[in-house]
């Protein structure tokens, strides 16, 4: 609700000094004590309180884990979502202090356990680096658990504590000899606090396999106990087999990748490269385990340096004529799959969400590792050095040669929709965050949307067949396209270099397409589309596809809408026993203006789901599998998922 001055000024009035049962004096400043404030405000540590959040604390607890194996104390984490619902991690690391505290005089582990800004992070002679920085971690997860336990294997015994919504039932206590060190922690979820305690397996499998990949040699063996799946993660390739894992359905230019690391005034660099025959950059950086998804000095450095290294090894042997030519940044990362990974002691991270880097010191670190080992890496392998350089050369002639499609893309002062391919129906709004486009599969779809929509704030764009496919397409055939150049022109914020996200004209940006296998693979190459070359879009929550009903059930004059075949028949159960005509929609041209309003855009009735990106190594892994020209892959993957799939309209 919007607070006026209005509202401020009735609000001071009513506690002023002298009115009757309104007083504001020291005894009505709230103090919440140990955890409660976690419990009063849980999106403030942990993001929300949806699925999201709920995953979160899983990691929270894995990263504590992960942080024993990078000072080198554990090599083994075991995962297991349990029967109940409940969340075990085990690791064989040293295990959680449990004697007294010199200050808060009760165990350390309760210390850890039940107060905010404790741990051993904070402490450089126990952990050099860290992804969990700011020691709120377990202590949050354990306030927002109905009940939770710890088990520390140490000093030859097994200690053990209880809690109940972050509140210790009774003090640590030893209950049984041990042989090993280690730490087991067990939590179940508040129900009153999330609005889910359902866990999705391949979302925390695809972070647990992202952690195996960066922490070479850590085995991490995950267990869902509700279906029986189980995995093992284990790579001692590390980043190389981090990138191998994603050129997997590509045809990489060399078998080998690229692999280097160096450590300087403290930071440690690692990185591993190889190049494929795609069009597009696969370029992932982290600090600490923390996927910086938003980049930062890290990555600037390590772009810089990769760009300076390909053209000081092009001129140095006459690959390119010295006459002012040079590779641009975009050039040189063309078909590049990379993975960086920097250890800081001391990171600075922009923002509470830690996806930026701001440490301005390892930019020139990771720059000068990057530059000695890449240079000598061409003179020493000179034939995977020529196929680098002939692919970055490729890529500027036909850079060149996009420059000219790319400026028909650029949206002009004042936009001329008559003049697109793509038929804009613009809104009459012109603030981003209050106007949203439609884009839609077809005219026929297309005349209704525009028919059915709120002209206000409602933009429809008709896209006329099957786009075309990015993945297996350069820059320059991209923007030679009609449909994805008027789909560029039309949100006009740019493509490739001269993207910015800023300039995008709509903050909701929704795929509407047919509920028919057609209407998948369009929705499916249109999201390829924004992955790879418009991703940030994706991250800032802009991006929501369209659900149009699958069913139209009329009883007399009454109509019913069922999005699934479950809710048909649900739908058809709860009406009375009389005759029902049932439609099954085709196509978003079978409905009416009235009808597409009613279920698919009316902000008030409507159904959006929003695209987000929990993983994006993984999300680059399965459209390079979805997309890519590897068929076995494809193959693959629909014998696995086939069980999956609903109305399959065939």
């Amino acid at each position: 609700m919007e607070t006026t001055t209005e509202d401020l000024t009735t609000k001071t009035r009513k506690t002023s000094p002298g009115s009757k049962g309104h007083s504001y004096d020291a005894s009505t400043i709230k103090v919440l004590e140990g955890l409660e404030a976690v419990r009063r405000r849980p999106a403030m540590y942990i993001g929300d309180t949806s699925q999201r959040g709920l995953h979160h604390l899983v990691y929270e607890v894995i990263d504590n884990s992960v942080d024993e194996s990078m000072a080198g104390f554990c090599d083994k984490i075991i995962v297991d979502i349990c029967a109940d619902g409940s969340i075990k991690v085990t690791d064989n690391g040293r295990g959680i202090p449990v004697e007294k505290h010199p200050e808060q005089k009760v165990s350390a582990l309760q210390v850890v356990m039940t107060t905010l800004h404790a741990g051993g992070k904070f402490d450089h002679d126990s952990y050099k680096v860290s992804g969990g920085l700011h020691g709120v971690g377990v202590s949050v997860v354990n306030a927002l658990s109905e009940w939770c336990w710890v088990e520390v294997h140490r000093d030859g015994a097994v200690y053990r504590q209880q809690y109940e919504k972050g509140k210790p039932k009774k003090a640590v206590a030893k209950v049984k000899t041990s042989d090993r060190t280690g730490t087991t922690t067990c939590f179940y979820a508040d129900k009153s606090i999330f609005k889910s305690i359902e866990y999705k397996y391949d979302i925390i499998a695809s972070r647990l396999r992202e952690l195996a990949f960066l922490n070479k040699g850590l085995e991490i063996v995950f267990t869902d106990s509700r279906s029986g799946k189980h995995e093992s993660f284990l790579y001692e390739g590390g980043l190389s087999s981090f990138v191998l894992y994603l050129n997997e359905n590509k045809t990489p230019l060399f078998k080998k990748p690229i692999h280097f690391s160096g450590t300087r005034d403290g930071v440690e660099v690692e990185v591993a490269i190889q190049y494929n025959d795609s069009y597009t950059e696969s370029l992932y950086s982290y600090v600490n385990n923390i996927n910086t998804i938003e980049g930062g000095t890290h990555l600037t450095g390590f772009r810089t340096s990769l760009t300076r290294s390909i053209n000081n090894y092009a001129f140095k042997n006459n690959v390119l004529k010295k006459n002012g030519f040079s590779l641009s940044g975009e050039d040189s990362r063309e078909g590049l799959t990379a993975v960086l990974s920097v250890r800081v002691s001391e990171p600075q991270f922009e923002g509470q969400t830690k996806t930026k880097l701001g440490n301005s010191e390892v930019r020139g670190i990771v720059e000068a590792i990057t530059n000695e080992h890449l240079g000598n890496f061409f003179e020493e392998n000179p034939p995977i050095a020529k196929k680098i350089i002939e692919k970055t050369v490729a890529a500027a002639m036909a850079r060149e040669a996009a420059r000219k499609a790319r400026e028909l893309t650029r949206r002009k002062t004042a936009l001329d929709s008559a003049a697109l391919p793509g038929k804009l129906a613009d809104c009459s709004l012109r603030e981003p965050e209050d106007c949203e486009i439609y884009i839609v599969e077809g005219d026929s779809a297309g005349g209704s949307a525009k028919q059915a929509r709120d002209r206000r704030f409602q933009a429809i764009l008709p896209l006329r067949g099957k786009i075309l496919n990015v993945e297996k397409s350069r820059i320059d055939r991209i923007l030679g396209n009609n449909e994805i150049r008027s789909l560029i022109t039309a949100l006009g914020c740019g493509i490739g270099e001269e993207f910015n996200a800023e300039k995008v004209r709509y903050h909701k940006i929704i795929i509407m397409t047919d509920a028919d296998i057609d209407g998948s693979h369009i929705r499916t190459l249109i999201l390829t589309f924004f992955f790879r070359y418009m991703r940030q879009l994706i991250d800032l929550g802009y991006m929501y596809i369209a659900q149009p009903p699958l069913y139209k059930i009329r009883q007399g004059k009454k109509d019913h809408y069922a999005f699934s075949d479950d809710e048909r028949d649900k739908i058809i159960k709860g009406l009375p026993k009389k005759p029902v005509v049932i439609q099954r929609f085709k196509g978003l041209g079978e409905m009416n203006p009235d009808q597409l309003w009613n279920t698919t855009m009316d902000k008030e009735t409507r159904t959006l789901l929003q695209v987000t990106l929990d993983d994006g190594a993984e999300a680059d892994h399965l459209f390079s599998v979805l997309m890519g020209s590897e068929i076995a892959p494809r193959y693959k993957f629909i014998q696995e998922n086939a069980q999956y799939v609903r109305n399959l309209d065939v």
